[in-house]
């Protein structure tokens, strides 16, 4: 397909993806002080989950490059969409660029090590926070997901018991999670900043030249492998934000380190569709969703 059909096509996906108004959450709980140290929840509705009784909980990280002016109410029409096809649902906030910048055309991506803080304290405090603002959730059948940043951020929540001795973050064990559904995620930095996936933003994350080879041990799934949680990854075959080759090399990794994981490529989608509501994708998510989470 030629580049400029290719170029219009993505144009489309991420003008129909930010037309969805923001959908407003059943509640809103803090995990921390700051004000980005929030999670909104969404209870489930529509036709209810199948079989009756509780719901599986999706946790949903959102993606903008881990900067500032990309929060997650861009992400809150997926959070419904998941809610109404009986899903309890937690979009987590986390802090992105650093405090107080100006939001520009190329801001600076993540803030080390706030960043990867917030989402290991989210995590950390969910259970609790669930059991008040989700009654109906099962936190026995958690799927954790995320979508480019977002997706980055989700394999290498479940990956905190594999990190390094010495990370502040590291746990005992595996996450209780039945498993993660990342979406076109920035999922091997090295590989990521050497297309220059999203303006160099991986190498913005781990703060800059000086530090990216110190701090990927740290912070990039692709070196956080196995995990021995069930993973699987969504790609869009004609996504020009996060190239298959990210999510293929991720995949390659694991299956290097004696893990399989799955890898679900679809044709004809770009970056957007994933978290896009009137996506076919998008339905395409849910159900991979569905299948780690029933």
């Amino acid at each position: 397909m030629p580049d400029d059909v290719l170029a219009a096509r993505a144009a489309a996906e991420e003008e129909s993806v930010f037309s969805h108004p923001a959908v407003d959450p059943d509640t809103t709980a803090a995990y921390g002080d700051h004000p980005d140290q929030v999670i909104d929840f969404y209870a489930p509705r529509g036709a209810g989950t199948p079989g009756g009784g509780s719901a599986p909980l999706v946790v949903v990280l959102h993606g903008g490059a881990w900067r500032a002016p990309y929060d997650r109410r861009h992400i809150t029409p997926f959070a419904d969409f998941l809610a109404r096809h009986g899903f309890a649902v937690a979009n987590v906030e986390y802090r992105r660029g650093p405090e107080g910048e100006p939001s520009g055309p190329s801001p600076v991506a993540g803030r080390w090590p706030d960043t990867f803080d917030d989402v290991a304290a989210a995590l950390d405090a969910l259970p609790a926070l669930v059991r008040e603002a989700l009654p109906q959730a099962d936190p026995r059948r958690t799927v954790l997901t995320g979508h480019s940043a977002g997706g980055h951020l989700a394999l290498w929540a479940a990956a905190r018991h594999v990190l390094p001795a010495d990370a502040p973050w590291r746990t005992g064990g595996p996450a209780p999670l039945r498993g993660v559904v990342a979406l076109a995620p920035i999922a091997d930095l090295e590989i990521a900043e050497k297309l220059e996936v999203c303006g160099s933003a991986s190498l913005q994350l781990l703060g800059g030249d000086e530090y990216f080879v110190e701090r990927r041990p740290y912070a990039d799934p692709a070196l956080l492998l196995p995990t021995g949680i069930a993973t699987t990854l969504v790609q869009g075959r004609t996504d020009l934000v996060v190239p298959q080759a990210v999510a293929e090399s991720y995949a390659e990794a694991a299956a290097k380190a004696g893990e399989m994981v799955g890898l679900t490529l679809l044709e004809d989608v770009g970056h957007f569709p994933l978290i896009d509501p009137a996506a076919d994708a998008c339905a395409v998510v849910a159900e991979e969703i569905a299948q780690l989470a029933w």
